[in-house]
């Protein structure tokens, strides 16, 4: 193994982690916008208000997206498991 097949594992490794996490980070990140929009425009300035619809869109965005993450996960281990076979 040399450093060309290093880099290029771990550069897919990123990619993997950047796939399996955007959904949900979209997911929470469009309705914290949403969230922002409505205190500004209501003036309500409530703390509490941002968590809970956060937390349960998070929740959805994670069952609605978890059959994409598991499988872009294990086809990633597989063909890392395939390499370290191969040498």
């Amino acid at each position: 193994m040399n450093e060309a097949d290093v880099l290029e594992i771990a550069q897919s490794a990123l990619w993997v982690v950047l796939l399996t996490s955007g959904p949900v980070m979209f997911a929470g990140l469009f309705i914290g916008l949403i969230i922002a929009l409505f205190q500004a425009l209501t003036t309500i300035q409530e703390m509490t208000l941002t968590f809970v619809p956060k937390i349960i869109v998070i929740f959805i965005a994670i069952v609605v997206f978890l059959p994409f993450m598991m499988t872009t996960v294990l086809e990633y281990s597989l063909t890392l498991f395939d390499r370290i076979a191969t040498g």
